[in-house]
């Protein structure tokens, strides 16, 4: 399971490269610096969210892991 630091970071990260690409698609779309900064605040705020609570969820299921070091897999 993963801590709850590492999704953090691992969202906080993940968002920060959506964040600029989305503002310079939004910029580029729009031609306008504010409006496209605008949806890219916005979107990476849903993102955000979405993704540590993706995360989260995924943490709690084991299927597909492996654990020790017999490469025991359960599921």
């Amino acid at each position: 399971m993963e801590t709850r630091r590492r999704t953090l970071t691992k969202a906080i990260l993940w968002n920060l490269i959506g964040l600029a690409s989305m503002a310079l698609v939004g910029l580029a779309m729009t031609g306008s610096i504010a409006v496209g900064g605008a949806l890219a605040a916005i979107n990476t705020a849903i993102g955000f969210v979405s993704y540590v609570l993706y995360e989260r969820c995924w943490a709690r299921v084991s299927w597909g892991r492996t654990v020790g070091q017999g490469g025991v897999r359960h599921g």
